[in-house]
């Protein structure tokens, strides 16, 4: 598929702030099943460009003058094809290193509890895999305004609701606890007629951890990744790959406002 996207974020402060620095992983990836063309990414200062460990694309950029409104935007086009099988250069990060928890992924032994009968002592497949997804989904029902970006797996399966970002973590979580590399990966996805479009979540498994192969699948649709789905960043968890971050001094209470739009060619 071949989509035009435009992703705006515009932060609002209650007072100046001073002094502020901005890390974005607002570039899509490299991977065999998309290619981008004329991404550009429009910041309030010069951006600097590197890649991260992960094969991630991130931008940084200062701010020393005194303000009280940002806004940073991304567009171009984006070409996916249909693909849920991903295999990592012989240079990336081992799948070894997935294995470890994180603060946002850390299981609970209630969660641990309920999905035990999940991980069985057959050896994981796809099918298996898309079973526990479809599980966490009818788990934990998707609502908005219930969790916010820290909130962690733990405290969604408690909550039993939550988005995209829940719905990932808390797969992470099981996956890691289950013996399975897993990695967060953001991004967007492309559903006709939707109106109120954000930024998506969803993980990458490695069920063959020699051959670094992942198996992509998005929980909250509870489906493998497809050519519906465009990668912006893979990591351990959402703070790891957040589409934007940064500090700040000064400013008091902030208001964040983002828009999304994308189209298909």
């Amino acid at each position: 598929m071949h989509f035009m996207i435009t992703h705006r974020t515009e932060y609002i402060y209650e007072r100046y702030v001073h002094h502020s620095i901005h890390e974005l992983r607002l570039m899509p990836s490299k991977s065999s099943n998309q290619t981008v063309q004329n991404w550009k990414i429009l910041a309030p200062n010069k951006l600097n460009e590197s890649m991260d460990a992960f094969g991630n694309y991130c931008h940084t950029f200062v701010m020393d003058n005194h303000y009280m409104n940002l806004i940073i935007e991304a567009k171009g086009e984006v070409m996916t094809t249909d693909q849920f099988l991903f295999e990592d250069p012989k240079d990336a990060v081992s799948p070894y290193y997935l294995l470890q928890s994180t603060d946002l992924t850390q299981i609970s032994p209630e969660m641990l509890q309920y999905f035990e009968k999940l991980n069985t002592s057959k050896a994981w497949t796809p099918e298996r895999l898309l079973k526990l997804a479809k599980e966490i989904r009818k788990t934990i029902v998707y609502g908005t305004g219930v969790t916010d970006i820290e909130t962690s797996a733990a405290q969604a399966f408690e909550l039993k609701k939550g988005v995209c970002q829940d719905h990932s973590h808390i797969m992470l979580s099981l996956c890691r606890s289950f013996g399975l590399p897993a990695r967060y990966v953001s991004g967007y996805f492309y559903e006709e007629n939707d109106s109120d479009l954000s930024s998506h979540a969803w993980v990458d498994v490695c069920l063959n951890i020699d051959a670094a192969v992942w198996h992509s699948v998005d929980i909250t649709n509870a489906c493998f990744s497809d050519k519906r789905h465009i990668r912006l960043a893979v990591g351990r968890d959402y703070a790891h790959v957040a589409p934007v971050k940064g500090i700040r001094s000064g400013g008091g209470d902030e208001e964040l406002i983002t828009k999304l739009a994308i189209e298909k060619c």
